[in-house]
């Protein structure tokens, strides 16, 4: 059996190495189609591109959920491809994940959300210390005390990202994912998850955060690092003034179109 590296012990200089993924479901057409991506440990990536061009597969990848047709995907140091579903699972614990719209549980409290991950992975904790965790990840997220009894149709789209982001770190991850975090929002909120994915990840020294997204001057306002999927591959990857400066016809036009919603908004 393969062994899984233990938690925090990984010292490499990469969080996540892509090495020349494929995936086809049909046998014909690869929605991946030779992905090499390495995503730096500790440090903010963006991965933009228009609709289609393969990041929520790219992302399931990543999480495991798919196996690819050919090529390696490590994370934390492990070939996450060999790995079996209970060995996944339990790799799967050092990921935090705020999820699209947040996707709580309605029937539950804000607090409740948060322990939800606790009492399925950290049976081992007295019920007092699971409750003492939650509450500290939700004021990590920025919630106010008085709303953490309430449910997820009693909060406002801001405070349902926070307890989100407040689930996502229950578990103290080492790779915190964000999958198209503003979708859907005005630009004041817009804004505001922005700002709490940056202080996150300064809050929580040497976690990596990749952010999933089709926003890219919010790509520029937060990455260290951004990769542009274009047709299954990794058009360009680098800072955002590499984007900048870019004189790749598809990039100058994200870029200009980038500029224009940014011009909109204000």
């Amino acid at each position: 059996m393969t062994e899984i590296t233990p938690a925090r012990t990984f010292t490499g200089s990469h969080a996540i190495d892509i090495t020349d993924v494929r995936k086809s479901f049909d046998g014909k057409e690869f929605v991946l189609n030779g992905i090499d991506l390495k995503i730096p440990r500790g440090e903010i990536t963006v991965i933009i591109g228009y609709s289609g061009t393969g990041k929520s597969v790219l992302l399931k990848h990543i999480l495991g959920l798919l196996r690819p047709s050919s090529g390696s995907i490590k994370v934390l140091g492990n070939e996450i491809t060999n790995l079996d579903n209970n060995q996944l699972t339990f790799l799967r614990q050092r990921y935090g994940m705020l999820f699209q719209y947040a996707a709580l549980f309605d029937d539950m409290t804000a607090i409740e959300n948060v322990l939800f991950p606790l009492r399925e992975h950290r049976r081992d904790l007295p019920k007092s210390t699971m409750v003492e965790l939650a509450r500290e990840r939700l004021k990590d997220s920025g919630l106010d005390e008085k709303h953490f009894n309430k449910q997820p149709s009693e909060m406002s789209g801001g405070m349902r990202k926070r307890v989100g982001l407040a689930r996502a770190l229950a578990l103290d991850p080492e790779i915190l994912i964000y999958d198209e975090p503003t979708t859907g929002l005005d630009p004041v909120l817009t804004e505001m998850v922005d700002n709490l994915i940056v202080s996150t990840h300064n809050l929580k020294k040497g976690t990596t955060s990749i952010v999933v997204s089709h926003d890219l001057f919010a790509a520029f306002r937060i990455a260290d690092h951004v990769a542009m999927l274009d047709a299954g591959r990794v058009l360009l990857y680098g800072t955002p003034d590499d984007f900048l400066r870019s004189d790749i016809d598809l990039v100058k036009r994200f870029v200009a179109k980038g500029v224009h919603r940014e011009l909109e908004r204000k």
